[in-house]
Order: C-alpha cells, then sequence, then structure tokens
C-alpha cells in the first residue's frame, strides 16, 4: 500500500546525533561522509532471490530492514542532499551501512552501538532531549494531509507547544530503480524543526491502550489505563466560555422572572400563600332528569303557593296549589277555617310575590276548600294525575310549606291505599268530622304542609296532603305538632277534582248517601245499622236508598265492592270515595246469614 513514505533505502544511526546539530553543514561534515565511504560495512544476512526481486511498476518498495527489526528512525535534520545522505548504490550492490567514525571534537557515546535498536541503547542517550510521544493512527490514503505530531508536555503536565513543520525533500530514486515511474517523488513529509520523529510500524489494527502512555507528562493528564483523549487545559478559547455564561445567566434570568411572576399573580389573587384554598367543582347547567326528584321538584314547584289565613279569634299556615288560569288555588278545609267569614287569606307564590285571595267554597266532610286570586297574570296550573292508577310502592313528592318554610320538597313512596281516615270533629257534633279514603305515603309531611301536592314521577298531581299521624296523639289533619312519624295520608285526586268542580261551580259539594243510620258504638265486625235515631225516627230512611235495596235495622254490612268493612267508618269512608248516582254491591250478615244486594248511591249536600 502507497502510504506516502519514501521508498528508497534509509541511513541507519549507530550512535547518537552531533550536538552540533544545529550547526550550519561545512566541511568537516563532507569529511565525515568521505571517511564512511571508506569503511568496511558489518555483515548482514543474505536476502533470498525471491524476496529481492524488484517490485512490480506502480507499488514503491518496502522499506529495507535489517534482518527482522524494523529500520531505525531517519536523521534529525540533514543539511543538505550530498551531507545527509550517501551516494544511492547501484542495482544489485549492497548498499554500504557503516556509520563514519566521530569527528575529533565530538562526544563520545557512553555505550557501545546496539546493532539491534533496542531502547535505550538504540536511540539517543539519556543526554539527549525526550523524543516525542508517537500516537498511532490508522495511515491515511495517498494525498491525505498530515496534521503535525504530538509534541507532548514539558514535564509540568501542560501541552508543549507543536514547532512549524518543515518540508523535507525526500531523497532520490536510484538511478534505474525498478517499480518507479521516470520523474516520480514520493510525497513531501513534514517534520518539527527542534524534535526528530520516531518512526512507527503501520498496523491496521487498533493501537493499544499502553501506547498512548507519556512517560513524560503527569499521571492526571495522561491516564495509565484509561483510553480517551489526554486530559488537560480547556483548549475552547475563553471568548466562548463567557458567551456561555452570559447565555446561561440571560436564561437564568428570564426563567426567575416567570417563576416570581407566577407567584404574584398568585398571592394577589388568593391572598397570600398562607390561605388555605379548598378544591371545588364547577358550575353545571343545572339540568336534571324530568322524573329525578330535583326534575319534579323544578316543575311544579312554580304551581305551588302558601296561604297564610288570619282570622278573628286564629291564625294558620298552609299550602295549596294551581288549578287554572283564573286564580283558583285548591288547598285544605281546616288551612282557611280560621279566616271564618270575615278573616284574611293571602296567598304567596313560589317567586316571593303575593296576593290577597277570597274563599270560593269549601266543604268539611272532605275537608277541601278553594279559594280564588285576581289581578295575577302567568299563572301555572299544575297538572292532574290519576289516583285510581296509583300502585303501592310509586314514587313521589311531597311539596308545602312546613312550620312557614314554604318550598320545602320532601320524597317517599307510596306506603298503601284506601286507609280509612277519619279527622277533626273538634266541635263535639260531628259536623266537623272528614272521612278520607287516604293514600298512605312515607315522605315527610308536617303541619303547613296541609293542602299541598303530593305528585308522581311525571309531577301530575295524585293527592292533598291532609293528614299525619303523630306519635303523641292518634290520627286526625295536623293533630299533634310532634312532626312526621313517616306516616302521612292524602286525599286521593280523583275525589278532590269531583269536590273541587262542584265547589268553583256551585259553592257547595254533594256527598253520597245510602240513607241509614249507623250504630257508633257497635265494636263487632262490620258495619251495623241501627235501631231507632235519638228523634224516634226509624235507622232506614223511608224510600231511601237502602229501603229500596232491602236493608234493615239491625242488618251488618261487611264488604263494599268486595272489600272488607270494619267499622261504621270504614263504611261512611268507603261510600264518599264514590259519586252520587253509582251504584254498590253489598254484602250483609242477617241472622247469621249473609246476604247480597245493590243499590243506588243518594245524594246530600255538604257543609
Amino acid at each position: 500500500m502507497d502510504d506516502g513514505k519514501p521508498s528508497g533505502p534509509k541511513t541507519k544511526w549507530w550512535s547518537r546525533p552531533s550536538t552540533e546539530r544545529d550547526r550550519p553543514a561545512g566541511r568537516e561534515d563532507a569529511v565525515a561522509v568521505s571517511d564512511m565511504e571508506g569503511t568496511t560495512p558489518p555483515p548482514r544476512r543474505e536476502q533470498p532471490a525471491d524476496e529481492a526481486a524488484a517490485p512490480t511498476a506502480g507499488e514503491p518498495p518496502a522499506p529495507e530492514t535489517d534482518g527482522d527489526f524494523m529500520p531505525a528512525p531517519p536523521a534529525a535534520r540533514p543539511t543538505s542532499p550530498s551531507a545527509a545522505e550517501p551516494p544511492a548504490p547501484s542495482d544489485g550492490e549492497p548498499r554500504d551501512l557503516t556509520p563514519a567514525p566521530p569527528a575529533a571534537h565530538r562526544t563520545q557515546p557512553l555505550h557501545a552501538p546496539d546493532e539491534y535498536s533496542t531502547p535505550p541503547y538504540g536511540g539517543p542517550g539519556p543526554w539527549a532531549p525526550a523524543p516525542p510521544v508517537q500516537r498511532p493512527v490508522p495511515t491515511p490514503a495517498h494525498g491525505t494531509p498530515v496534521p503535525p505530531p504530538y509534541a507532548g508536555t514539558n514535564g509540568h503536565g501542560v501541552a508543549a507547544p507543536v514547532p512549524a513543520a518543515v518540508p523535507v525533500p525526500a531523497p532520490a530514486p536510484a538511478a534505474g530503480a525498478q517499480g518507479h515511474a521516470e520523474g516520480w517523488a514520493p510525497p513531501p513529509h513534514t517534520v518539527p524543526q527542534q524534535q526528530p520523529p520516531v518512526q512507527t510500524p503501520q498496523t491496521s489494527q487498533q493501537p493499544s491502550q499502553w501506547l498512548r502512555y507519556d512517560p513524560w507528562g503527569t499521571p492526571s493528564q495522561q491516564p495509565l489505563s484509561h483510553p480517551g483523549p489526554a486530559q488537560g487545559p480547556d483548549p475552547r478559547p475563553r471568548g466562548s466560555r463567557r458567551g456561555s455564561v452570559l447565555v446561561g445567566a440571560a436564561l437564568l434570568a428570564l426563567v426567575a422572572g416567570g417563576i416570581g411572576g407566577g407567584i404574584g399573580a398568585y398571592v394577589e389573587r388568593n391572598g397570600g400563600l398562607t390561605t388555605v384554598e379548598l378544591p371545588q367543582a364547577g358550575r353545571d347547567n343545572g339540568g336534571r332528569a324530568p322524573d329525578s326528584v330535583a326534575g319534579i321538584a323544578s316543575s311544579a314547584l312554580p304551581s305551588v303557593v302558601t296561604l297564610h289565613v288570619n282570622g278573628s279569634a286564629e291564625s294558620g299556615t298552609g299550602t295549596g296549589f294551581v288549578l287554572d288560569d283564573k286564580g283558583h288555588i285548591l288547598t285544605n278545609n281546616h288551612v282557611v277555617a280560621p279566616a271564618g267569614s270575615t278573616g284574611d287569606i293571602t296567598v304567596t307564590f313560589s317567586g316571593g310575590e303575593s296576593a290577597p285571595a277570597e274563599l270560593v267554597g269549601k266543604d268539611s266532610g272532605y275537608d277541601l276548600a278553594v279559594v280564588k286570586v285576581t289581578g295575577v297574570s302567568g299563572l301555572k296550573p299544575l297538572p292532574l294525575g290519576n289516583s285510581d292508577n296509583v300502585q303501592v310502592g310509586d314514587p313521589v313528592v311531597a311539596i308545602g310549606a312546613p312550620f312557614d318554610l314554604s318550598n320545602t320538597v320532601t320524597s317517599g313512596i307510596i306506603s298503601a291505599k284506601q286507609r280509612p281516615i277519619t279527622a277533626g270533629g273538634e266541635k263535639g257534633d260531628g259536623t266537623d268530622v272528614s272521612y278520607v279514603d287516604a293514600l298512605q305515603t312515607d315522605a315527610p309531611i308536617n303541619p303547613g304542609n296541609s293542602g299541598g301536592p303530593l305528585v308522581d314521577a311525571e309531577a301530575r298531581v295524585i293527592g292533598i296532603n291532609s293528614a299525619i299521624r303523630a306519635a303523641d296523639s292518634g290520627s286526625g289533619l295536623d293533630g299533634g305538632q310532634s312532626g312526621s312519624i313517616g306516616l302521612g295520608f292524602a286525599i286521593p285526586i280523583n275525589q278532590g277534582k269531583r269536590v273541587a268542580e262542584e265547589l268553583i261551580n256551585t259553592g257547595k259539594a254533594t256527598h253520597p248517601v245510602i240513607g241509614v243510620t249507623l250504630d257508633m258504638e257497635f265494636t263487632g265486625d262490620g258495619a251495623k245499622v241501627g235501631g231507632k235515631v235519638a228523634d224516634g225516627g226509624a235507622a232506614v230512611t223511608e224510600g231511601g236508598p237502602a229501603d229500596k235495596a232491602g236493608i234493615r235495622s239491625g242488618d251488618i254490612i261487611t264488604e263494599v265492592e268486595g272489600q272488607r268493612v270494619h267499622s261504621g267508618e270504614e263504611l261512611i269512608v268507603k261510600i264518599r270515595a264514590h259519586r252520587p248516582g253509582d251504584r254498590l254491591r253489598l254484602v250483609l250478615t242477617r241472622g247469621g246469614k249473609d246476604l247480597s244486594m245493590t243499590l243506588a248511591l243518594g245524594s246530600a249536600s255538604g257543609t
């Protein structure tokens, strides 16, 4: 491979170079060269004929070696071609490599020449300057510029400056040398002016870690067993360091300014770093499913009102709901009863608006009443459902003003149906007793809820809240003030609708009757028809529905429309759950025998 080195024979040094190597070439040098020409060369190994063959054309010959050893380093600095190298030998003649005897004035070496070139005897002596440390690298291609060699350190751990390279002309090839074209010259090499380069064999393998050790360098900068570039002062210019420091400082200032601004904004908005702010969900759009409690309440509340009643002797609070856009409002009779004939009734709507109301009609037997407001627009009637469709377990919502807390919403289920409830009776004559075939619910109902709507899952009215069972006092409409215990009762809306229509249209309500007087002191099972009334009349009204059906005094009615009857109050409740003119199928006991008959209900005016 053409590695760019001279291919001709080189002079081998057998002793230290002259200490006066910096002196210009003169006569004495010429004499030394002439003396060398007459010296007998040392014996050398004969080269086989096949090895001595001339190289092929275009390929530079390999450097001549002395036996199995590589050639010695070249001279440090030849002064001229004639003084630096001996004449080129002719083809086929052995070359005289015997060094010339040193001049008389030169210093003699301290040891005999070593033909094997074993360091330190084959190279410069201990008095010579340290040779540069060679760092083998892969051989570059022909014509590739070669960087100046590494000059080592100055003994204090600092890299020594690399001397300027001076081109040295290569020796001309011998006349008639084989393998070289005419006019061919090897590429020039550059060597330092002060230090002679040490030629190292080229190899294709990776250099060993031990070849990188510099015996004249400090261990901290030339580690013995750590491969890699030599450590030492940072070769980067100071200007680049200063620029990097300025850029880093600018970035640090920018980041610090952003952080400071964020902290300041946080402190301004939150009142300081020590203020506690708890996480909280954001606002939603307020939408709810229509069949949820919230959806039902939002739909029904605009139609619910609170009534404040003031009379000459007493006052009270209750609830009602709008029936139509004309201002009719349905409520309980015992809510408006304190007003009497001269009291005041005030209606307050869910939005807070208030308006005076006047009594349209009332009925104590059904415990229902209708009032009307005038001069009010934008009323929203509450739709009515069908209480016959209600099943036990259906969800319900009760709305009212318990203890004057308006727009109160509670929820529950239908606990039972057709509960016979009687309420009132404070007067003692029975004219104020109410008989209700009620819906039972566990939705909390308290004093003030009376007259309010009990709505289903579609926000339709299925009952009118009227009574609760209190823990300290039996049953009664708003009876007792201990509050709800989960036993509330509502008038079915089917009965309320009929009574409300009659009150609006005529001012009075009609009651269905069978035309008998019941024995309310009977303790047996069923409702017993009395013997005689207080004024001496008959217990069965002559010509009435019972008389026409064949009912007699002393009969015990046990069933109405297939439902068992256990008392007189239950019989009244069952009858009032129907309209006048309805036909009922009854079962009674007479003389130990069960009889069945059918009758048409009559009508009586309520109070």
